[in-house]
């Protein structure tokens, strides 16, 4: 029976015979996991590559050394393909974080968790590398331009043509090798986790604790921060990111000095290349392996890419052609028009009611411009609008709509903000004023191109008692 060598390890290592030996759901890896009942609790561990095992049993021991938060190994087989661990429970951070992730609004438990995983971050790539033998790495000892171009042509074949795009591969290919030199020129002597993601920390205590870092390799500290924040399922909205980047700064500093400005520019580059790599596993785990799992995660990683490529990489001008054309694919931009934000703004006259919200929602703003100077009072106003110049200068004059503006402006940014963030389609703000004619139609023209400015939505602006009616379109 295939347990019997965990049996032995487990007497081996306690003096007793285990209770009950429960396999647990396998990950991604070949590798099988155990739980194993009895006196001590145990997960036993059975491998399928010996060069793998070997890795782990090296770098766990020698991380153990350095005092880093990572499983400590009882016993192992001769052959090395078996080996019992410590229990750490069954809490990975993926799921402490999981309200988090449901959300984009992640709780203050939430967040300390992740702070204290990033800055533990530095600990184990650059404490965890003192004496370290990388040539017991697996499958390589180093990260090296081989390896990045195996993980480029991964991308290329495994997901990139699977989706049946046309493109040329030679000139495809020289983007590739531009990035080889770009990401090269971080090389450091680190440890690389490879895999450092929060389905590979475990919560042990209220503790992050790392797990499966046997792929792990001499490389640069980029590309596990990237790894990390850049998780196709973790969800976590920019400003956590931005704040977390901020901790492993400041963590890392323990070890080196850093120019901040220069980290923040090839981290880009960093999370554009395994944003790719990961592309080219799900393609290859989900579209030939046909594991869910993996299909479920590629809108994800393909809403991380059209993210980054907001901002131009003019290193990889074909690449970033070829990658524009693939996240505008229908079968991806299909999945973003049902979570892409669209603001409806609208002015009216509160003697005709407020306007209903025709999405179903039922929420938004409205906003009551009664209070400011109204320039309806004179004859000379009646005619024109709150589009026209004259009333413009006359309320702009008067100084009062500015401020109300600017009240309703850092309201309306804050839950535009949290709708992005949390994938939510439909936000109603509207201006309500005596007439529907001067100080409501002022504010919502200036809102709904101030929103559309700022955040790059859609925004559907109603002028409702003056028939007018604009839509101001998303950028791409």
């Amino acid at each position: 029976m295939e347990t019997t060598i965990l049996n032995q390890l487990y007497s081996q290592a306690t003096g007793n015979e285990p209770e009950s030996i429960i396999e647990l759901p396998s990950s991604g890896s070949n590798r099988r996991y155990f739980r194993i009942n009895g006196e001590q609790s145990m997960v036993g561990a059975l491998g399928t590559c010996v060069e793998e095992n070997r890795a782990f049993l090296y770098l766990a021991k020698h991380f153990k050394e350095k005092g880093l938060p990572i499983p400590e190994v009882y016993a192992c087989a001769d052959d090395e393909m078996a080996y019992v661990q410590q229990d750490l429970g069954d809490t990975l951070l993926f799921n402490a974080i999981e309200k988090g992730r449901a959300t984009s609004v992640f709780s203050e438990e939430e967040r300390q968790l992740l702070i204290k995983t990033i800055r533990l971050l530095p600990d184990i790539q650059f404490a965890g590398a003192v004496g370290l033998d990388f040539n017991v790495c697996y499958p390589l000892p180093e990260f090296d331009a081989r390896s990045i171009l195996w993980d480029l042509n991964y991308f290329k074949y495994c997901f990139l043509k699977a989706t049946g795009m046309e493109f040329l591969e030679d000139r495809l290919e020289d983007d590739f090798q531009a990035m080889v030199e770009v990401l090269m020129r971080s090389q450091s002597s680190t440890f690389m986790y490879r895999d450092f993601q929060s389905r590979n920390v475990m919560i042990h205590n209220g503790e992050p604790w790392f797990i499966d870092f046997q792929g792990g390799r001499k490389g640069p500290f980029y590309y596990d921060v990237a790894s990390f924040l850049w998780q196709a399922k973790a969800n976590y909205p920019e400003s956590l990111r931005n704040e977390l980047i901020k901790e492993y700064i400041d963590a890392l500093r323990k070890y080196i000095p850093v120019d901040e400005a220069y980290f923040h520019e090839q981290l880009r580059h960093f999370v554009l290349f395994r944003t790719l790599q990961v592309l080219g596993a799900y393609g290859f785990r989900g579209y030939f392996e046909k594991k869910p799992h993996f299909i479920q995660s590629v809108p994800f990683a393909i809403e991380n890419l059209r993210n980054l490529l907001n901002e131009p990489y003019p290193e990889y001008p074909y690449l970033s052609e070829v990658l524009h054309n693939l996240v505008n694919l229908k079968q991806f931009s299909d999945d973003l028009q049902k979570r892409t934000l669209t603001v409806k703004v609208m002015s009216f006259a509160y003697k005709k009611g407020i306007p209903n919200d025709t999405s179903g929602n039922g929420g938004g703003y409205v906003f009551d411009c009664r209070a400011v100077n109204n320039p309806g009072k004179y004859e000379r106003y009646k005619p024109f609008t709150g589009l026209d110049q004259q009333v413009i200068k006359f309320l702009e004059d008067d100084g009062e709509i500015i401020e109300f503006l600017d009240h309703a402006y850092s309201l309306v940014d804050s839950s535009v903000k949290r709708y992005i963030e949390r994938g939510f389609s439909n936000l109603m703000v509207c201006f309500g004023c005596t007439g529907g004619q001067h100080r409501s139609v002022y504010c919502a023209q200036h809102m709904a191109e101030h929103l559309n400015k700022k955040f790059n939505v859609k925004v559907e602006l109603i002028h409702r008692e003056q028939n007018i009616e604009q839509t101001f379109k998303a950028k791409h």
